[in-house]
């Protein structure tokens, strides 16, 4: 990967399709009747991100896998509710609404065609994807996501911030430390450790029974970060209550491997790939056979007419 000195924005894609396809009513359709509301609400919200947020390079980061057998075996409950089906090998299937699965190899197709770069990397999340090219870039860094995981990369220092859909995918909440230590007590440095001590029942994180939010960053205040804590728990003269006490420590098999789970990676081993913000479509033919075939329209069009300026 080339290195990226200016403004990079990386797409949670899924995260994002996820939410065109609840936000666009399913009406909107190709000319054979195929719902079409996922792929046409995730090109009109890159077009608007681009248009208001100027990027230099753009990635479009996918889940190779959404559930890595690395992370399950350290915690079996991770995303277990969210298995469609097992599969002895490959990823599992994930719950996926019947009429969202079709639309995301369109997705894919409409964004090669456009030169969008698009990267997963096998058993890996596209969290990890996003964290590697976090750790890499040398300039700042826009990460847009639904997902609240990927605040533990907020870096005031470095310019990383999270662009956050609060309705739909129109309206951003620009998360910086500032606004993560209003909301949670926390900068992006300790997003994490928050994270695991409260858990989180959406992605299977058990967390340590009676340590919500605000007990989470109260302990974090005062002792620093999750080593911090553990240490007290050892530390007869920490200030910790009785109860506190009593369930860090019936809690540290899960807190011994919590972290790894629920800390995105940074070590992810990136293909070669070019960032840069296309100007003009990779491949015209297939961008114009993809826009009559599924209809795309205005929202393939705009793109276009964004990206070209």
């Amino acid at each position: 990967m080339r290195s990226v000195t200016g403004r990079l924005m990386l797409l949670d894609t899924a995260s994002l399709y996820f939410r065109a396809y609840f936000g666009v009513p399913d009406s909107v359709r190709a000319p054979d009747g195929s719902p079409v509301n996922a792929v046409r609400g995730l090109l009109d919200f890159i077009d608007r991100l681009v248009k208001d947020h100027h990027p230099d390079d753009l990635v479009a980061c996918m889940d190779a896998d959404w559930r890595p057998a690395w992370r399950v075996e350290l915690i079996p409950s991770y995303k277990a509710h969210r298995v469609a089906e097992e599969r002895p090998s490959g990823p599992d299937e994930e719950e996926v609404p019947d009429a969202l699965s079709p639309q995301v190899p369109v997705i894919e197709a409409v964004l090669d065609a456009i030169g969008i770069a698009r990267v997963g990397v096998a058993a890996y999340e596209a969290d990890d994807v996003i964290g590697t090219f976090t750790a890499r870039a040398r300039g700042p860094v826009d990460i847009v996501t639904g997902d609240r995981d990927l605040y533990q990369l907020v870096d005031d220092a470095r310019g990383v911030r999270v662009l956050y859909p609060l309705k739909g995918v129109g309206t951003l909440r620009i998360t910086d430390e500032a606004v993560l230590r209003e909301k949670y007590g926390v900068g992006g440095a300790g997003y994490a450790d928050l994270a695991l001590l409260r858990g989180d029942p959406s992605d299977g994180l058990p967390g340590v029974p009676g340590v919500g939010e605000k007990t989470a960053a109260k302990l974090l205040a005062e002792f620093g970060d999750l080593a911090g804590i553990l240490a007290a728990v050892d530390d007869p003269k920490a200030r910790l209550t009785p109860i506190q006490r009593k369930r860090l420590t019936e809690a540290h098999p899960y807190l011994a491997v919590a972290p790894k789970v629920v800390r995105v990676a940074d070590d992810v081993p990136l293909p070669e790939v070019d960032t840069a913000l296309p100007r003009a479509p990779r491949d015209p033919d297939a961008v114009r056979e993809l826009a009559t075939r599924w209809g795309l329209g205005g929202s393939l069009e705009r793109l276009l007419t964004t990206l070209a300026r």
